[in-house]
């Protein structure tokens, strides 16, 4: 028997985050492990009149591909895979990997090629997403890989996902609704500010906002959500930043990343483990030395570190910044083959300031 809450999941996913109507075109890309959720998404697609095609994603075959495939095969892009970047109306992606470790041990290189081979689609996604095109969401379904890297039982790890996406709650629209209201306040007093400094213990940062919009990151997107993140001026970044919890990419994990940037651009990258590939990565393309996103996570629901950014990067008391590609919607043009997101703890000793004014204090809004 399915559990009530991953079927009120699927619902928020369809009427909420992508606002399914009818006649919409909505693919649904998911695997095995998630299986449970893409059938009632599907169910929940058809109720609201759309038409819904689902796409398996299976990450043995992905490395098949990076093991196996020449650099041309590689770097072609199939146009199934294109086309749902261009034609559908939305796109609901669940993550629930059987093995989320199953490309560390792939040479680096190939990864980015194939990353860099796909660039033009990340670009049409972000441009279609911001031009109401496509609404797109990502989230991620209780499995017990996931709950593996938690360091928790698969039990536990859905009482934690269903928590933290609010499904747990009689209205859970209703509840991601007080959250968009919250995050706008601040989001409305950011609009029109020009300089941010980030500074404490782990950081020494700072930024320039200017003709940047911050976005309020309401679980439209992401599910779950609590966020608010902007797209800094690419040349403006100055300074340093430690970034106090691993940062993972593609089953990789990076640890103790220190980043030092002038006019924008990281200078100076090193970290305790896997460095070689953080190198790589930031080599991919001449955006993925620049920041393409600044961001403050709000959701104290979120209480622990999971090792999955999707939760991970809205730890209420944290920042996070992204290299690479940026939100168009935010004003950002940096423009990369990745989108790699860094998270640093503010709870102890930091603090932001917006144009000399006191925003941010270990974690805590101040305005």
């Amino acid at each position: 028997m399915i559990d009530p809450r991953t079927a009120k999941l699927a619902k928020l996913l369809v009427v909420y985050s992508a606002r399914v109507k009818p006649g919409d075109w909505v693919v649904i890309r998911g695997t095995v492990a998630g299986a449970p959720l893409v059938r009632e998404v599907v169910r929940e697609t058809l109720a609201a009149g759309g038409h819904p095609s689902v796409l398996w994603d299976d990450e043995q075959v992905s490395e098949i591909m990076l093991r196996s495939a020449d650099d041309e095969q590689i770097e072609y892009v199939s146009p199934l895979e294109r086309l749902p970047y261009a034609q559908a109306d939305a796109l609901i992606r669940i993550g629930a990997p059987e093995n989320t470790r199953a490309l560390s041990g792939v040479d680096p290189a190939r990864q980015r090629l194939q990353q860099v081979a796909r660039r033009p689609l990340m670009a049409e996604y972000l441009r279609r997403g911001d031009a109401g095109e496509l609404n797109w969401v990502v989230t991620q379904y209780p499995c017990p890989a996931l709950a593996q890297e938690s360091d928790m039982g698969l039990s536990d790890y859905a009482d934690f996902v269903f928590g933290a996406t609010l499904v747990d709650r009689d209205d859970p629209v209703a509840e991601w609704g007080r959250v968009h209201a919250m995050q706008e306040r601040l989001t409305q007093w950011l609009r029109g500010k020009k300089r941010v400094v980030v500074r404490g213990p782990n950081a020494d940062l700072r930024l320039s906002i200017e003709g940047r919009q911050f976005i309020n990151s309401d679980g439209r997107h992401n599910m779950p959500s609590g966020e608010i993140f902007t797209g800094p001026v690419e040349d403006s970044v100055e300074g340093w930043i430690r970034f106090t919890y691993p940062a993972i990419h593609a089953g990789r994990e990076v640890e103790g990343i220190r980043l030092v940037f002038e006019q924008g651009v990281v200078v100076e990258a090193t970290a305790e483990k896997n460095e070689a590939y953080l190198q790589t990565l930031l080599d991919s393309d001449e955006g993925a030395r620049r920041v393409g996103e600044f961001a403050i996570g709000t959701n104290d629901g979120i209480t622990r570190f999971t090792k999955s950014i999707l939760f991970d990067e809205k730890i209420g008391g944290t920042i996070h910044m992204a290299v690479g590609a940026g939100y168009p919607s935010t004003g950002s043009v940096n423009e990369s083959a990745i989108h790699w997101d860094m998270i640093c703890d503010m709870r102890d000793g930091s603090e932001i300031l917006v144009d000399d004014e006191l925003f941010y204090r270990n974690g805590k809004f101040q305005v």
